[in-house]
């Protein structure tokens, strides 16, 4: 199914369901598996969530660090994962352009799809906004088929329900193709 017709579909469905607190939170999905000049990929993601406190995005919720398959399965390092949920005055357009504006402060180029990188940071969701014709398109149009995104999610949204098609989380976690694998690295959140 298409993300265009998982919006079409979803709308009905999520019409008709009460909303969550989780539901209108602002993600936003980090990951690295190599080294940077901050460290570690945990050192590196820490210095990413510094630096959009910097710019005014204030962290509410982070889920704990989880170590995670490359998605395709490839012989790449494992990546390291966390989900934020964010506070911001920034329009969603504006919030894309500042992650892409640290991942290259970071030092990450963008060269081939899937690729190893030293920072990635995506916006996965603006609250319940679904746009199909961005950037950004949102919900992020592969976030639902993500062991790396869904279950560090889970951490910090256990009620979150995809804007686009209604679907809880819990949900969205069982539907997941089994070589995904992703694990929690620590307990602090």
């Amino acid at each position: 199914m298409t993300f265009r017709n998982q919006l079409e579909n979803g709308a009905e469905a999520l019409a008709a369901q009460e909303e969550s607190p989780d539901d209108g939170l602002v993600l936003i999905g980090l990951g690295a598996n190599l080294p940077s000049a901050f460290g570690e990929p945990p050192d590196t993601l820490g210095a990413a969530l510094r630096r959009l406190d910097e710019e005014g995005v204030k962290t509410v919720r982070r889920s704990r660090f989880w170590h995670s398959r490359p998605v395709p399965v490839s012989d790449q390092p494992w990546f390291v994962n966390a989900v934020a949920a964010v506070a911001t005055d920034l329009q969603a357009e504006a919030l894309l352009v500042l992650l892409h504006r640290i991942e290259a402060e970071f030092g990450r180029v963008r060269s081939v799809v899937n690729a190893p990188r030293l920072i990635d940071l995506d916006l996965l969701a603006y609250g319940r906004r679904v746009e199909a014709g961005g950037p950004p398109i949102l919900p992020h149009p592969r976030m639902a088929e993500r062991a790396f995104v869904l279950r560090p999610l889970a951490d910090i949204a256990p009620n979150w329900r995809h804007p686009a098609t209604g679907r809880d989380l819990a949900a969205l976690i069982a539907q997941l193709p089994r070589d995904q694998q992703a694990e929690p690295m620590d307990s602090d959140g």
